[in-house]
């Protein structure tokens, strides 16, 4: 038996790569395939095949993405660009806490710096800055001048990171700057690709040159906030607000109590205020909907 990582799928076909970057074509077998759901077998799973190349066994796998549908993904990388369109401040908020949700190490790319001044360039790191106390990395990049792909090419070396961000980014140019030469698609793949435009397809894992491997990240604008229980798992979200856990009601929201340590904690610029405000608006919008389902 073969043990490999599902890297593409297509019309019920899985392409299984395995030792020595070969890529198998293989299809479900047994209780796997009679499970019809499209999570029951996904791109980034670890699966073990049988001497005929089925898959007959799936690994637990450490997390599930559904925008894209892709398992044991390392990181979610945000990509914006400096200027032209200009940063989105609060989707990088939003994105964040997709990633914590889906329990994904986010990090922050910031495209085209060549466009900005070393003073527009601080203030962008300013904005950001509460990005250190998440322990979330950020990368100032520019594709066209090759200015810090080779600090992000070595943090991501060796695992599968996600990466999205709206159009006009220059998120295209990355991943073709970050890909290795090595093309994933066997003959197989392309004619099913040759079928029509209404072939099913799934996310698509790159290979990267240095290791690991990049996925594109369709349906950026439509991520919404994600599917969160109750106020305690919303403020597990919130890793700032963990070293502020001496509020003088256990059951505080942080909002409108008195001797609130988080708020204190806010008010003393100690967490940031755009993170706080955009905590209180994601509560008010989860109690409307909580509300709703009661």
């Amino acid at each position: 038996m073969k043990k490999g990582r599902v890297i593409n799928k297509i019309q019920g076909f899985y392409y299984v790569e395995i030792e020595n970057n070969i890529v198998i074509e293989a299809k479900l077998r047994g209780i796997l395939k009679k499970v019809n759901n499209k999570f029951n077998c996904v791109v980034g799973d670890l699966v073990t095949l049988s001497e005929d190349n089925s898959i007959i066994e799936i690994t637990k796998r450490k997390n599930l993405l559904i925008r894209p549908i892709v398992s044991n993904v390392d990181y979610m990388a945000i990509q914006f660009a400096a200027k032209n369109p200009n940063i989105d401040f609060e989707r990088i908020h939003l994105l964040i806490l997709n990633a914590l949700f889906h329990k994904v190490l986010p990090l922050v790319i910031i495209n085209k710096i060549d466009y900005l001044s070393i003073t527009e360039i601080n203030l962008i790191k300013n904005k950001l800055a509460y990005l250190k106390a998440l322990d979330i990395p950020l990368f100032l990049i520019s594709t066209k001048d090759n200015i810090g792909l080779e600090n992000l090419e070595e943090f991501i070396k060796d695992k599968i990171t996600v990466i999205g961000g709206p159009s006009g980014v220059g998120k295209s140019s990355l991943i073709n700057i970050l890909q290795n030469e090595y093309i994933l698609k066997t003959g197989e793949i392309s004619e099913r690709l040759k079928r029509g435009k209404h072939t099913t397809r799934d996310s698509n894992m790159i290979k990267l040159k240095q290791g690991g491997y990049i996925i594109d990240t369709p349906g950026f604008s439509s991520i919404d906030i994600p599917d969160i229980k109750n106020k305690e798992e919303l403020i597990s979200l919130f890793p700032e607000f963990q070293n502020f856990n001496n509020c003088k009601f256990l059951n505080c929201s942080h909002t409108h109590e008195p001797n609130c340590a988080v708020k204190e904690a806010v008010e003393n610029l100690k967490i940031s205020i755009e993170r706080y405000e955009f905590y209180k608006k994601v509560l008010s919008l989860l109690n409307e909907r909580w509300n709703k389902y009661e």
